[in-house]
């Protein structure tokens, strides 16, 4: 898989979730531990946590890469990380804009940008990526189950792996591209 940067190409590392529901604040805690790295000047590391709208809308302004860090349930055992890229089988496509402010899945995000790209003229991102990881428990409390935040630290190498280098491919032990059951 190669990310390399293209003249003037920018990233977006968006970290999605509602940090009170448990595991759903995997894509928040990933890109919180993010920021602290020094990243390449063409990337930029946003906690966007329920506000999917903004995210929408942030999209618009012209990346050609957006990483989007969130829990994915798919199957898998908790703790099991997902990289899966939208447009390929088994990722993540538009279903058609569903706007609640506070609770949008990647899909419903990825719909929303697709209508104001429709109604602006707006580009999308030239490619979309998901590092997704298996939640355990998304009921209400606050912090990681002990397997999502041990996923925590190698989300975070997927990403800085990406966005230093270029390439990457993700351990096979550790991440599939196919929802589960296929």
């Amino acid at each position: 898989m190669n990310l390399s940067p293209r003249g003037g190409a920018r990233t977006l590392v968006a970290g999605v979730g509602n940090i009170f529901l448990g595991d759903d604040g995997f894509g928040v805690e990933t890109v919180r531990r993010l920021a602290a790295h020094q990243l390449p000047e063409h990337v930029e590391v946003v906690d966007f946590g329920v506000r999917g709208v903004h995210l929408a809308y942030q999209l618009l302004d012209g990346y050609d890469t957006f990483i989007l860090v969130d829990a994915t349930a798919r199957g898998g055992d908790p703790g099991d990380l997902y990289l899966i890229e939208a447009g390929t089988t088994g990722g993540v496509e538009p279903q058609g804009a569903v706007v609640d402010g506070h609770h949008m899945s990647p899909d419903a995000v990825l719909a929303l940008l697709a209508t104001l790209c429709d109604g602006t003229g707006g580009t999308p991102p030239r490619r979309t990526l998901v590092v997704g990881c298996e939640p355990a428990c998304v009921e209400e409390g606050i912090g990681l189950s002990p397997p999502v935040a041990a996923a925590v630290p190698e989300a975070v190498r997927w990403v800085l792996g990406m966005v230093r280098d270029g390439t990457y491919e993700a351990p096979a032990s550790r991440t599939t591209a196919e929802p589960a059951g296929n």
